[in-house]
Formats: structure tokens, sequence, C-alpha cells
């Protein structure tokens, strides 16, 4: 990071002003650069001001902070915000032109205690940068008044609104925006703030892992927001009440894009350009019918029903989106050819191929060891047979291994047992989907690691055999290691398994004289902006990607996202993902050049930074409990062929309730470049 001038960021006061030996060090993280080019000068935003550079003119940039806030962002809806920012912004613009008294300067205290009364946080947050800039560089704001003399430097500024839940999605969802529609009984324009960053609204309020949850201020509180349900609780409205969607898109425009594949990622990177008016072709290799990509065929229907999923999809379809079944690239037709047919191409095949165990008997071709977790559903959800038999032991801890168990009852099996080498605290599966499974009756074996597949003289699977496993220290994922403990080796009788340890895409349709470059973890390499820290390092995000991707390959006009770029995650992840390659391919096709907008970088460097603080102690009148949707209990919810679903949603009065917890929590941050 840049070395830092003055920082009252996280309530701790550096000061480097008049040191002249070492420096003291920050915590925080942000690039030397704001865009690999333009140094990063200042920061200021809901938690103080950070200065890299001691010529920053602070009087003007806090003048025009609180100028954006008060004329962008600030609602009107109270009097604390409306008044008081007015007041404020006048103040300091007052010093900016040599027009206020050095006696004004001492009112900005009381009006930062004023806005604390404030119906949301937004303008409170804005005032603690501002107060911080008056109360530490107060000489800066005299000097101004006194000398009315003009800005020492032509500084450019950018501003980013955010809050901690917008941040944490990937999708960087406008939350607090479409919660407060909902507070108003207003479904309609909820799913309108949905649709501006996700496309298949009722996917996500069904099967989103909900990160933006775990960075909710109202956890800080009592309990986090039900933000994935409220989602649902829009869409549903639509449907139930048969809205017609309102979505128009613009006129067609000459250049058309092909895309790779039907999951999340193709169909939300067509969606978003489609409005733009460009007519786009998506080439799935599933039959018709099972658009969705691992929507449709690697979660279950009674957590997402197919009709719920083709409706989205038709929504997409309508703005002019055409799926062409049965069509796999590199076999029907070659991605070149797809090259020269279209103006650009976006590679989002998903991640269809299962791992392999590494277990003793997997490669045999064993009569009841099954392909995988993947595959196996794959299988089931398309009525086919899926070679499963009574008793079913499914490996692996994720959700693909929890769907897997829970599927293997509903297809007729009696005992459904899942296998996992960590601890059931450890699993990487929602902590529903795993209590959902325990309730269905799956019987569950924790720290246990298969060695050997076991079989008859039929070369068919009568058993698996395992080791006990210990948990030592911590790896490099900060889960603590297991270890075999010798001697503790026994069966357990099966006649299926099925390995569930995770997936990887299928790229052999990319021919390596394409120029494309594949990683050692199988995903395509994209282009990025180089953001770096004071030591050069590139900035990365928690996944180990390069911050700011650009998602262009190497190959001029060819794209990549979703799964095949970042690896196998969420809906979520690979919708927020795909709608940034939408925006950039917009680019390339209307000026030629890839870039990534000042909107696009300043929402990486606020994740890399943070927006959330889990020890912030958030002050409220009441507590209110977190609102919990309906849901079909008992075993005989996964009854053979029973794929009903299984959690039901919010009534309408309960989500308006729900949304009525939620704090508002919007932050301006701006930088000076």
């Amino acid at each position: 990071m840049a070395q830092v001038v003055f920082s009252t960021w996280g309530r701790n006061v550096v000061d480097n002003r008049n040191v002249s030996g070492e420096a003291q060090e920050v915590s925080f993280k942000l690039p030397v650069a704001f865009d690999g080019e333009r140094p990063l000068r200042g920061f200021m935003g809901w938690d103080g001001i950070i200065l890299f550079d001691k010529w920053v003119d602070v009087p003007a940039m806090t003048a025009e902070y609180m100028k954006r806030v008060q004329t962008l962002y600030c609602c009107g809806k109270c009097t604390p915000g409306k008044k008081g920012t007015k007041v404020l912004m006048d103040l300091l613009q007052g010093v900016v032109d040599g027009t206020a008294s050095e006696a004004e300067l001492d009112t900005v205290g009381d009006l930062t205690d004023l806005l604390q009364n404030c119906k949301c946080t937004l303008c409170q947050s804005a005032t603690v940068p501002v107060f911080d800039a008056v109360r530490h560089f107060r000489a800066d704001f005299v000097a101004r008044l006194n000398d009315r003399r003009e800005s020492r430097t032509a500084d450019t500024y950018i501003h980013k609104i955010t809050a901690p839940c917008m941040d944490k999605c990937p999708s960087h969802i406008d939350i607090p925006k479409y919660i407060e529609a909902i507070k108003n009984y207003q479904f309609g324009e909820s799913l309108a703030t949905i649709r501006e960053s996700m496309p298949l609204p009722a996917v996500c309020g069904r099967v989103c892992p909900h990160p933006c949850e775990t960075a909710c201020r109202r956890k800080n509180v009592d309990d986090a927001i039900n933000i994935m349900v409220l989602k649902r609780s829009a869409s549903d409205y639509e449907w139930q009440h048969q809205v017609q969607p309102p979505m128009q898109p613009k006129p067609k425009k000459g250049k058309t894009v092909g895309i790779v594949g039907a999951g999340p990622a193709g169909l939300a990177a067509a969606y978003y350009l489609a409005l733009e008016g460009y007519p786009c072709t998506i080439y799935e290799a599933l039959p018709e019918g099972f658009g969705g990509g691992m929507i449709a065929v690697g979660i279950p229907a009674y957590r997402m029903p197919r009709h719920i999923l083709q409706r989205d999809i038709d929504i997409i379809q309508a703005m002019g989106v055409e799926i062409v079944y049965d069509c796999r690239v590199g076999k029907d037709v070659s991605l070149p050819d797809l090259k020269k047919k279209h103006a650009a191409v976006f590679l989002a095949p998903g991640a269809h191929r299962s791992k392999p165990m590494g277990v003793e008997g997997e490669d045999k071709g064993y009569k009841g060891f099954l392909p995988g977790g993947i595959d196996f559903l794959r299988e089931a959800y398309m009525g086919r047979p899926t070679g499963m038999g009574k008793k079913v032991c499914v490996v692996g801890g994720g959700n693909t291994a929890i769907d897997c168990v829970r599927v293997a009852l509903r297809e007729g099996a009696e005992e459904s047992t899942l296998v996992y080498r960590r601890s059931r605290k450890e699993m990487p599966a929602d902590v529903w989907e795993v209590d959902g499974a325990d309730e269905e009756g799956v019987k569950f074996e924790f720290q246990v690691l298969p060695t050997r597949i076991i079989v008859n003289d039929k070369n068919e699977v009568t058993g698996v055999e395992c080791v006990r496993m210990a948990l030592g220290e911590p790896d490099a994922s900060g889960r603590r290691r297991p270890e075999p403990m010798p001697g503790s080796e026994f069966v357990i009788e099966c006649d299926t398994v099925i390995p569930a340890i995770g997936q990887d895409p299928d790229l052999s349709f990319i021919p390596p004289d394409m120029g494309i470059d594949i990683t050692k973890w199988n995903t395509v390499v994209t282009k990025y902006v180089p953001l770096k820290d004071a030591a050069g390092k590139d900035l990365k995000d928690g996944m180990g990607n390069m911050l700011s991707r650009s998602l262009i390959t190497d190959c001029d006009g060819v794209f990549a996202g979703g799964d095949a770029e970042i690896g196998p995650l969420t809906v979520v992840a690979c919708v927020g993902n795909a709608h940034r390659a939408a925006t950039v391919i917009q680019r390339y096709l209307e000026e030629g050049k890839v870039y990534l907008s000042e909107d696009d970088i300043f929402d990486d460097l606020l994740t890399y930074l943070g927006v959330y603080d889990k020890g912030e102690k958030v002050a409220w009148l009441d507590s209110a409990g977190r609102a919990h949707q309906k849901e079909v209990h008992g075993r005989e919810r996964a009854s053979l062929k029973n794929y009903n679903e299984v959690e039901l949603g919010f009534s309408d009065s309960t989500a308006q309730a729900e949304a009525d917890r939620c704090l508002r929590c919007y932050r301006m941050a701006m930088v000076v470049v």
C-alpha cells in the first residue's frame, strides 16, 4: 500500500505529516494507483479520511464530498438529513468560496451530532470524515478562509455509493433500495431494482448462499435481515399476480454475440447485452427444457422448482435471446466458427465435470461406483437411469454432496450416508442444507476418509473401506488438517458410491492454437487492471483471483466468465461476473476498446478495503427477531419422487415486517486522484 501521510480510518489517528523518520503503519488495504495508472492521493468515507499525498486540498475535498452526499444520495425523508446535510454542504462550500467565517467551523461538531438522528445511516456516516477533516486540518480551513486562495491542485474526484451488504454481494445488488420498496409494499419497484444487477431473481431468491447477510449491520443488533427470502418475495409477487415484466430492450443492433453455455453466467450476460439491443445466441449442450445449466441439473427441484426457473429463462428469451439446445461447442460447432459468426464470443460453459476421489478402485469400472455427484444429479433430474442401488454412500462435504444424499432418498434409496473427512462444523455446505438432510433421515459419518472400494466377485460394489481422521493443525484454508488415525479402519456397507468432492469446467472445446491460456486449476486466463500495493504485489480477492479483471482473453473478441473464469462458485458470483463481462463486451462492440469503468474498479477497491465492521456498536431502539420462511417438515418430504418445494417463502405481510428491520446502511466513498 502507499505511504500514508494521515489517516483517521478505523478511528485510529495516524499522523505522519511531520515525521522525518520511520512512519506509523496502517492496517487497511488500498492500492497505490486507483486504476493502475493514476496515483491514489486521498480517500474519504464512512470511517474517516486517508491521505497519501500531503498536497491534497483537504477543504476542497471535504466540500466536494458533502456536496455529492447531499445532492446525489440524501433521500430527504427525514428533517435532520435533508436540512442538516444542506447546511453542512453550504458551510463547506462557503469555506472554499471564502464567504464563510471561522466561527462557522465550530458548528460542524453540532451538525454532526444533529445528523445522528437521521432516518438511516448515509448522512450519519458521511459526517465522520467531514468532522475528522475540520478537526485535524482546521489550519487549512482557516487559511483557505483568510487567504481566499485557489485550490493548490487540480484534483479529480471519483465517488461510489455502497453498503456493507451491497459490497459483500458478488452482484452488488442495491439491497437497501429493494428492501425499502418491500417495506412500502412496492414489490414491482423492488424487483426492478433487483433486475438492475440480477436477472435471475427467482433463482437467487431460493438458492443463493447469501454472503450479503454475513455483512448485515442488523446482525450487530440482533440478527441479519433475511435478505435472500425478501428477494424471492419480490419475484414471487410478480408471477403469483401474473404481472407482465416491464423491461423492454433497445432497438436491435447489427453486431451479434455468441455465448457458450446457458447457465447463470451465460443467461446473465445475454440478458444485459440484449437489453442494450445486441442479439445474443446461446449454445447449450443440454436438451431443450434444461436451460439454466447447473441450476437445472445441479440443484434439486425441491430447492429450485423447474417451472420457476423456466419463467426466469423465458423472460430472458423475451428480450431477444436465442438458445440453441443440444449443441455442444467443440463437437456440433467449433469455437473458431463461432468467432467468425459473431462480433464477440463469451465463454461460460459451467463446471460439469466431477473431480476424481483418488481412492483405490475408482478407475476399475465397478458396478455401483458412479462417475460423480454432478453426473448423478443430472441423470436423476433428466429422468434417466442413475445406476443407484438401495444403500448409497456419498463422499464430500459441499452442497452438491448434500444434494446427492437428499436426492438419493427421493430416488428410492433405503439408506443414504454422507462421508466427510472433517467435522460437521467445517463442512463447506450451507448449514440449513445440512440440517435439511438431517431431518430427512440422511446418515452422517464425519472425520472419515474413504481409502478403498470393496467389490464382490461380480465386480459389484459392496462397501467402501474407510479410516477415521483426527483434526490436526490448521492448513492454508484456516481449517484444521485431517490426519488418518492408524488402526481405525472400518467398512461402510453400500451398493453405490458417489464421489462429490468438487467439479471442474470442461474446456476441451478450446483449440490450443487460439491463444487462450488455461490455468493449472483449469480456468480461462483473462486480462486485468494491474492494481498493486506499495511492494509492487498484485492485489487479489479472497479466492486468490486478480482484482479488476476485464474478462477478455488473449484472443481478441473472446471473453470468459462464470465457473470457467473464476472457478466453481455460486449462482450470484457467476451472475456478477457475467454482468461485468456484458458491460465490457458492450464497450468492445461500440468503442473497439476493452476497459473497466471507474465504477467497476471502485467496486473492487471497496471489496478489497472492506465495508462491514463486525465490531461496530450499532445502537437501536428495540430488538426485533428475524423472520424465517415457512417450510415443509418431516421425513415424508423426502419420499419417493417427492420433489415438491420444501421452503415456501414469506407472506406479503411477513416480508413487509422483515423489510422494516433494515437499517438502510448506505455509505459514500470518494477518492482523489
